[in-house]
């Protein structure tokens, strides 16, 4: 077969050659196929061994799943086990299949359209919720009434693959942590999108926005994923292979180059010093993070605590894990971002509006201040856990001081009641808020008189000063961090923050981005959080330059009008000063230039 060539944008860097799988999640096409009068009760025992064997499964899968990655991620599967207990779906079933004389298959498969039309008409959103769940549940039961293994099942994986998709959910990317999965490519996506995220996570190659990818590629095909170039090549010829695979041993010789920088600190050959330390998005990443050096915890996403389960996560259940981070990173900070849902994030147990434009519509600290039973109920979790270490509390999307002092007053009632109660807790409790959008940044200093620190969020706040959604592909290349208007907010930020004597972080991708980091130095940020497996290669870069340096670079970009000038002048000058940061690349991309045309 030719070698076709598809272009995305790189999410994940890295090279990964397997075979494709499609993770396809359309329905099973089911033919009718009538019966005799004496099949009918072999069809219903057939229906009712069917649903006994998919209990079976999704109980030992869930069991599996508690035992590595804790009872949080295994409820998921609650609703699953309650539609296998439905008896009104049951019933249908079994009705159907007396009075149509058709097979267990066929008539489970038409009941269940037919739950799925009447679930999506329904105006409450919690039974909405309920189609995926029924959906779900009734592909596993038609694979063991057709006993064959048409479905895919990420949890079932066991051979070494590489996902294509038209999108990874973030339930999806949970299911896939300590899989052997080579890589990722999806037809939507950013550079900021969820799956980018976990990819690098995870530690695996990833490309997105590819628009197509699912159309062209079959289960199978013999796939290469560059993630730093953005290609995904099907079924490559020999010598492509031959120059991949080589390529691939070459990046694997130095993937442990910058071990020498565990131990050290992140400062300039002339003595400025700034923190680097990790994004957490499941505890489960906690021994890649201390493994790899990082100065504790910048950002620790808590809203999978609330996803891929029916029930909200208790207070108990929230200590316990906040504890446990803060335990293990001992003095160094821990900064606990309060639940950030809405946008491309819902939870099943809560009426979430699904709005037109979810980004904009009710999410993160407005649906905090909305839910304030749910809020504080995370709060009084963060600050008893806040006695076992350096916890930090952050606020997400706060768009000013009104928000701020909302979210101040809910917290001064927790820890009030806490106080009644004699329940201790760290009465000096830094708290900070996210600068994500433009009203923040352009009330930053106002901010800065109320708050104990910032953390500038680069994906949302690009995403929100250029107007350009960064889940949708049509809008990749409208999607630019170097963009002067991002710039100067960042600096505004920075300027602010100095002046009040508070210290200010960045938590977005734009971070843990080798090319971008020498200009985040220069802006002045005290501090970087980052994807645990870029945090060596931006310690050693920073290590290798001179803070004068940076600082020149920075002057200079905040004087260019074009966010692609940014980036090159970034690119050229991050290689002038720090060539041995960038060896793997730069060969890479000699090596596949046509490649990539």
């Amino acid at each position: 077969m030719n070698e076709i060539i598809l272009k995305g944008v790189p999410a994940a860097a890295g090279i990964a050659i397997g075979p494709a799988y499609i993770l396809d999640k359309q329905d099973i096409v089911v033919p009718p196929r009538d019966i005799l009068e004496q099949e009918i009760p072999i069809e219903i025992a057939r229906f009712d061994e069917a649903l006994i064997k998919t209990r079976e499964e999704v109980a030992d899968l869930q069991r599996k799943i508690g035992d590595e990655m804790g009872t949080q991620h295994a409820q998921i599967f609650d609703a699953h086990l309650m539609a296998l207990e439905d008896r009104t779906l049951i019933e249908d079933v079994i009705k159907g299949i007396r009075q149509r004389k058709q097979s267990a298959e066929y008539i489970f498969s038409t009941v269940l359209k037919k739950y799925a039309k009447v679930f999506a008409e329904l105006k409450d959103e919690y039974l909405r919720d309920r189609i995926a769940d029924i959906n779900d549940i009734g592909r596993r039961v038609l694979k063991n009434l057709i006993d064959e293994d048409k479905l895919y099942e990420i949890e079932r994986l066991e051979e070494e693959l590489v996902i294509i998709a038209h999108d990874l959910s973030p339930s999806d990317t949970v299911s896939m942590f300590k899989k052997n999965i080579l890589g990722f490519a999806t037809d939507i996506g950013s550079r900021t999108s969820h799956t980018a995220i976990m990819a690098k996570s995870m530690g695996v190659p990833a490309v997105v926005a590819l628009k197509d990818a699912t159309l062209r590629i079959t289960n199978q095909d013999l796939l290469i994923i560059d993630g730093r170039m953005g290609l995904v090549i099907i079924n490559p010829a020999d010598s492509t292979l031959e120059i991949y695979r080589k390529e691939q041993e070459r990046i694997h010789s130095l993937s442990h180059r910058f071990d020498d920088m565990r131990e050290l600190p992140a400062e300039t050959k002339d003595g400025h010093r700034i923190q680097i330390l990790a994004n957490l998005e499941i505890p489960e990443e906690i021994p890649t993070a201390k493994g790899q050096g990082a100065g504790g915890i910048g950002l620790y996403r808590t809203e999978f605590f609330y996803m891929n389960r029916r029930d909200l996560p208790s207070e108990e259940e929230q200590y316990e894990a906040y504890s446990k981070v803060a335990c293990e990173f001992g003095d160094q900070p821990v900064t606990i971002r309060t639940v950030d849902i809405g946008g491309d994030k819902f939870i099943s147990s809560v009426q979430i509006p699904r709005d037109m434009y979810p980004f904009l519509g009710w999410r993160a600290i407005k649906f905090c201040l909305a839910q304030p039973q749910i809020f504080k109920t995370q709060l009084r979790a963060i600050l008893r856990a806040s006695v076992h270490g350096n916890i930090r509390l952050m606020y997400p999307m706060i768009s000013g001081p009104s928000e701020l002092r909302q979210a101040n007053a809910i917290l001064e009632e927790v820890k009030a009641e806490l106080r009644v109660h004699n329940i201790p807790f760290n009465e000096h409790l830094a708290v900070g808020v996210m600068i994500e959008v433009p009203s923040a940044a352009m009330t930053a200093d106002m901010l800065a008189k109320e708050a104990a620190f910032f953390s500038i969020g680069t994906n949302d706040l690009v995403q929100y000063t250029l107007a350009v959604d960064r889940a949708n592909e049509q809008l990749a290349d409208f999607y630019e961090p170097c963009h002067p208007s991002v710039l100067r907010l960042i600096k505004r930020t920075v300027d602010a923050a100095h002046a009040e004597g508070i210290h200010v972080g960045l938590c977005g991708e734009m971070s843990g981005e080798p090319n971008l980091a020498l200009l985040l130095l220069g802006l002045g940020l005290d501090e970087l959080s980052m994807t645990p497996l870029s945090i060596l290669q931006i310690k050693q870069l920073v290590r290798s330059v001179n803070f004068s340096d940076a600082q020149s670079l920075a002057t200079q970009a905040l004087d260019l009008r074009l966010g692609s000038e940014i980036e090159d002048l970034c690119k050229l000058r991050a290689r002038e000063l720090a060539p041995q940061v960038f060896r793997v690349d730069a060969r890479s991309s000699q090596n596949n230039q046509g490649k990539a045309i």
